[in-house]
């Protein structure tokens, strides 16, 4: 059989005021038809294992694009349109294939398209027409829409937040297309919309129960796969909030019945499941109060560069400055103009230097310090999602008075110790570590912490769910409504 890979996605923001552009995706990550024979990042993770799958079962492999750029604001529609034309217009050359894999975000916005995902698998559906299978893999923080549900013959989600096993969904996707193709199943899928907007962290309970409730269902009775889309919320799309997807063999009620159900628990854990955040004084006061081995680790999840935030915002950097705190790291905070100051000025340079609050608003003002640089890097990285490198570009880390600051080229989140670590800054030491991450960050960072508190400050992403200024979506959701099913039949 002939297999057709590639990667096309971006997680959007439609509030944020940062559009996304063509260096997004070529500047961060792009390959064209090799993506799947680099070294992992997080585009081609699921391409690496499909191809490896693929060759070891001796099938044909025909690759296009791998590219994934840092989550943003609305996509250029050019820009869409130019990858997604590339990306068919290698299909097409392919032709004819038997299986088309995809990774895509699920959380895609462009200029016209506000659902870039469904856009794209409609025009492969169109060209494969209805005897190949096509299957997608997904970001948990997507929109699940109908034009989706009903072009993929096959739609798998990742399970965890933060995403670990990104590269555990790929071989599932793989088996569930492959044994379509040999007609040996017949996958058929169902949605079922939650009426849920936040957030939820696989790594505590009542959330990891409920991963591993959807997992123990899987491979019996027919189902072949359930997951959870959690949503992406910051986006004012029509089909934005929680769904759970369920792919059975042949059987669409079934589907359909076990996706209702479980949407159902899932939407009586809702009080159980919410995150309590702390305010900026309260996280720092848990820092200084607290004893014992290691550093507390402050999550600034608004200012979450992931999720679309320009990851330059002062709020908690300056509160720490005010406050006479002393013995912290924090960062990553995207100030290319600051590095090259630095890198100017040389290691061990004195000098005022002005930090952050460049990209509007949600920014805050600038904080203006007196710092010394302590190391610089013309290439740094840090560990990434599911075994990827984050590459970070030209970097610093600057000391003020106590307060380590780590300063990138590269807008990314911090989700892992070597963000700091790999400049030589040591965290075992320190009473505070904050981290510009909404979650993705506690896999790598809980070992070496001794408690994880959530903070929200003033940033792009903040967590008030009910809040957020929507116009497309109509049907009512929790927070917003204490009981968005009242008057309705069937979730």
């Amino acid at each position: 059989m002939k297999l057709f890979i590639a990667t096309l996605a971006t997680e959007t923001n439609t509030f944020a005021p940062l559009p996304t552009g063509r260096k997004a995706f070529f500047e961060r990550e792009y390959f064209r038809d090799d993506g799947s024979r680099h070294p992992p990042r997080i585009g081609n993770i699921p391409l690496i294992a499909w191809r490896e799958l693929a060759e070891r079962d001796g099938h044909e492999v025909a690759e296009s694009l791998s590219t994934f750029a840092q989550p943003g604001g609305t996509t250029l529609r050019s820009v869409y349109e130019d990858l997604r034309d590339t990306l068919l217009a290698d299909l097409e050359a392919a032709m004819p294939v038997d299986v088309v894999l995809l990774f895509m975000h699920g959380a895609m916005v462009a200029d016209g398209y506000d659902d870039c995902e469904g856009d794209t698998l409609a025009r492969v559906r169109a060209i494969v027409g209805p005897k190949a299978v096509v299957g997608i893999e997904l970001d948990l923080h997507c929109h699940l829409t109908e034009i989706m549900r009903t072009n993929a013959d096959a739609t798998v989600l990742f399970k965890e937040y933060p995403h670990t096993d990104i590269g555990l969904r790929a071989p599932e996707l793989y088996r569930i297309c492959m044994a379509t193709a040999r007609g040996e199943i017949r996958p058929v899928t169902a949605f079922a919309d939650c009426r849920m907007i936040s957030m939820w962290r696989t790594s505590f309970p009542p959330m990891r129960a409920f991963v591993e409730h959807m997992s123990a269902l899987e491979g019996r009775d027919g189902i072949l796969s359930v997951s959870l889309g959690h949503g992406f919320p910051w986006a004012d799309v029509a089909d934005v909030g929680a769904k759970v997807v369920v792919v059975a063999d042949g059987d669409q009620w079934k589907a359909e019945t076990l996706a209702r159900t479980l949407a159902g628990e899932f939407f009586d854990l809702r009080l159980a499941t919410d995150t309590p955040y702390d305010t900026i004084d309260q996280g720092i006061d848990r820092g200084l109060a607290a004893g014992g081995e290691g550093p507390i680790v402050l999550a600034d999840v608004a200012d979450n560069a992931g999720a679309g935030a320009s990851s330059d915002s002062t709020a908690i950097l300056r509160r720490l400055v005010e406050r006479g705190i002393r013995d912290v790291a924090t960062g990553l905070y995207w100030d290319p103009t600051a590095v090259a100051i630095c890198r100017e000025a040389g290691l061990g340079a004195t000098f005022d230097l002005r930090i952050g609050g460049k990209c509007g608003p949600a920014s805050g003002h600038p904080v203006d310090l007196r710092v010394t640089v302590r190391a610089l890097s013309d290439d740094h990285s840090q560990f990434g999602l599911s075994g990827g490198r984050a590459l970070l570009g030209p970097s610093a880390w600057v000391e003020a008075d106590g307060i380590h600051i780590v300063l990138t080229t590269n807008r990314q989140q911090t989700f892992a110790p070597d963000a700091f670590t790999g400049l030589g800054l040591t965290l075992a030491d320190k009473r505070l570590v904050v981290v510009k991450s909404m979650q993705h960050f506690h896999a790598a960072f809980a070992p070496i912490a001794r408690e994880i508190r959530y903070v929200s400050a003033p940033g792009a992403v903040p967590p008030d769910y009910a809040s957020i200024p929507y116009t497309k979506r109509v049907t009512p959701f929790w927070p917003r409504q204490a009981d968005p099913f009242a008057g309705a039949n069937e979730p």
